[in-house]
């Protein structure tokens, strides 16, 4: 694989990614059986793992300094964007979509569980991929220096991530134990990525008739563990990886998990000659971080216009939870669509401030010289 047909593949993967997070806030799903929040994080865990550059493990500190620029810098911008928001919106409608403000919420919540604002709360998952690809570059090493084996290691990850759902009911679930619990289970599909890219993808073909007929045969026997058909029944394939909460499952979210990975990367291959040149497309996947943090934003600006045109007054909005749209029957794929076009767009504007004012101050610098 080229390095451009393996950049735009990436692209492709992570628009599909973001588009799993976004129609699994409005609740439903893009691939069928594959339910809501089974495995779309896992996804985005597999792709940090799936793009790491072994050349790291000899230089942690370049490491860990380019992922604190790149996801914590931007991380605390929109928080502090998002601490305004909140303050605006709960002048306007008398509820505060949030914790209440503090040095704390604002600091340490962030990676505690990252709903110190609710509008922002998706972002939880960046401040916990921090964590995770620390907590892996250091594994990893560690690992290599016991043995220097791929299957060992994989054992090793798998362990962990498996054990993750068992601990977590059996101990207390405090502060700590969150993010011990959800790094445990997220650090495996980093490795995943990792020995997918370097050990399979190009030495095994694993999208053939046969692959394809085993993993629907057992995500149809995975669906008989599954009970998200009303909030009653409990959470079934779906998990929620924020609260550690695997309801009562113990493997089946590991094994949801990787056969909607498997499924992802299927969809990219078959339709990658058809998306590869779709603009759009690319764009959702270069701004994914973008969409991420603002499309609960998004959806909470249409559903106060639809109720500003159905004369509905918008403290109705504060009666309900922060996932509640307008009338969802008819309005969801709306909501859908108007989401990922608006905060596709918001990171592309975004990206090209940061640009201009990045190459106003070089001239500046310049021109001072």
């Amino acid at each position: 694989m080229n390095n451009e047909d393996f950049s735009t593949k990436v692209t492709l993967l992570k628009a599909l990614a973001i588009l799993l997070v976004v129609s699994g806030h409005l609740e439903f799903s893009l691939m069928g059986m594959f339910t809501p929040y089974s495995f779309q994080l896992a996804l985005f865990f597999f792709i940090s793992g799936y793009l790491f550059k072994e050349k790291y493990l000899d230089e942690a500190a370049t490491f860990i300094e380019r992922r604190f620029k790149s996801l914590l810098v931007p991380y605390f911008w929109y928080n502090l964007f998002y601490l305004g928001v909140t303050v605006l919106i709960f002048h306007l409608t008398g509820k505060f979509w949030g914790e209440p403000v503090s040095l704390k919420n604002f600091f340490i919540t962030p990676f505690l569980n990252g709903h110190q604002f609710n509008l922002a709360c998706p972002l939880w998952f960046v401040t916990q991929l921090f964590m995770t690809m620390i907590t892996f570059l250091f594994l990893f090493r560690m690992l290599r220096t016991i043995k220097d084996n791929r299957y060992f290691h994989l054992a090793v990850f798998g362990i962990l991530g498996i054990l993750a759902i068992p601990v977590s009911k059996v101990v207390k679930v405090d502060p700590f134990m969150l993010i011990v619990i959800r790094t445990m289970f997220s650090v495996f599909f980093v490795y995943l990525g990792y020995y997918y890219r370097h050990f399979i993808e190009d030495r095994i073909n694993i999208f053939t008739a046969k692959w394809l007929g085993c993993i629907i045969v057992i995500q149809s026997i995975l669906w008989l563990f599954n009970r998200d058909f009303d909030p009653v029944h409990g959470i079934g394939l779906s998990y929620v990886l924020v609260w550690a909460r695997f309801d009562q499952q113990l493997i089946v979210p590991v094994l949801t998990a990787l056969t909607g990975i498997w499924a992802s990367l299927f969809v990219v291959k078959i339709t990658y000659p058809y998306l590869k040149d779709v603009k759009f497309v690319r764009l959702m996947g270069e701004n994914t971080y973008h969409i991420m943090a603002n499309h609960l934003l998004v959806m909470f600006i249409i559903t106060a216009v639809l109720l500003h045109i159905h004369n509905i007054p918008i403290t109705e909005r504060a009666n309900h939870n922060i996932y509640w749209i307008y009338n969802p029957v008819q309005t969801t794929y709306l909501y859908f669509v108007l989401t990922m076009v608006i905060s596709t767009y918001i990171g592309v504007g975004l990206k090209y401030l940061k640009k201009r004012f990045f190459t106003f101050g070089e001239n500046k610098k310049l021109s001072k010289a």
